[in-house]
């Protein structure tokens, strides 16, 4: 018995004791990676909704109220091989769409689901869809797509700043109707450049920001210490940390920063900057891998497009 019931809801803790001690972890964030089944369970489950991954009530509402989600651990090891494979390549190419800093090392690779395929299956990856879909309540479509990277030693600073307030200023998105998903591809910890959260500070709008095109080789709307200060001395100030594959939403609205990476470890995490099918950009100031304007919603792929292309990759090997 797989504890689905008539209405087509899954009862984990009516599973076998050995499943359930197996994704104990990701039964805590209500997730059941579905690649990872065994092939017997996935047959019987794959036209269930609820084996993807969904939010929580719970979930739904920390994300309103604190601005963020963490869900650690979503894919797996092999999964996230690929896709720093695929990092690696696109770092090392000479596309436009790679920006450097001034050093010369790799700061951002935009749009690279347009000319990558592991990448390109990751944009309409379920894990990362469906819960985007489940806070805005509809379709989305891909407003932006970038690997960050924070190189060990010389990865440099993302300053404090608010991403519905660039795109609202640079791209005329008319309302906050979008947000982050991103994945982590290293391990990030308190040493290697982590994200900073100031909780809570999506609640006041749109905030005030001046444009700097001076600290970093990416210009970027920010905000003052002052405000930054009082934003933190009300919400507090995080730094989300976890195993690469984990996963964190955040609004567009949040405050948000990264300090240099001066460790040996390196920290790259994709971004999806995922925006609801209404709410399309106005303004087509920046170039189109920045901001894109294909604004179709995105169909999510299989939970296994991401393993599929290691069997590809291994068949065409084999011949």
């Amino acid at each position: 018995d797989l504890g689905v019931s008539e209405n087509n809801s899954i009862n984990i803790f009516s599973l076998p004791m050995v499943f359930i001690y197996y994704y104990w972890e990701n039964i805590l964030t209500c997730m059941v990676p579905f690649n990872v089944l065994p092939q017997s369970i996935r047959c019987r489950l794959e036209n269930i909704e609820e084996a993807r991954m969904k939010l929580t009530e719970e979930q739904i509402q920390q994300f309103d109220t604190e601005g963020y989600v963490f869900l650690p651990s979503c894919f797996s090891k092999e999964e996230i091989a690929v896709l720093n494979d695929a990092a690696t390549e696109i770092y090392a190419s000479k596309r436009k769409e790679v920006w450097r800093e001034s050093s010369g090392i790799a700061r951002t690779a935009f749009a690279a689901h347009t000319y990558n395929e592991a990448h390109s299956r990751l944009a309409a990856h379920p894990r990362l869809v469906n819960p985007v879909k489940q806070i805005l309540k509809g379709n989305v479509y891909m407003h932006q797509y970038k690997i960050n990277a924070k190189a060990a030693f010389d990865g440099d600073v993302w300053q404090w700043h608010q991403d519905f307030g660039v795109w609202h200023r640079d791209d005329g998105m008319p309302e906050p109707r979008a947000m982050n998903i991103a994945l982590f591809l290293d391990d990030v910890t308190a040493a290697n450049g982590p994200l900073l959260f100031l909780p809570k500070s999506h609640k006041h709008g749109v905030i005030d920001a001046g444009h700097d095109v001076k600290t970093t080789s990416y210009p970027l709307w920010t905000l003052d210490r002052e405000t930054v200060t009082k934003l933190s001395n009300q919400g507090g100030c995080i730094a989300p940390t976890g195993p690469a594959g984990s996963v964190i939403m955040f609004s567009s609205l949040l405050v948000h920063a990264s300090p240099p990476n001066i460790s040996p470890l390196p920290r790259t995490i994709v971004y999806l900057s995922l925006c609801h099918v209404d709410n399309h950009i106005t303004l087509h100031k920046r170039e189109e891998w920045i901001a894109h304007r294909d604004f179709r919603p995105i169909e999510p792929l299989e939970d296994t497009c991401l393993i599929k292309i290691n069997t590809h990759d291994a068949n065409v090997a084999a011949e």
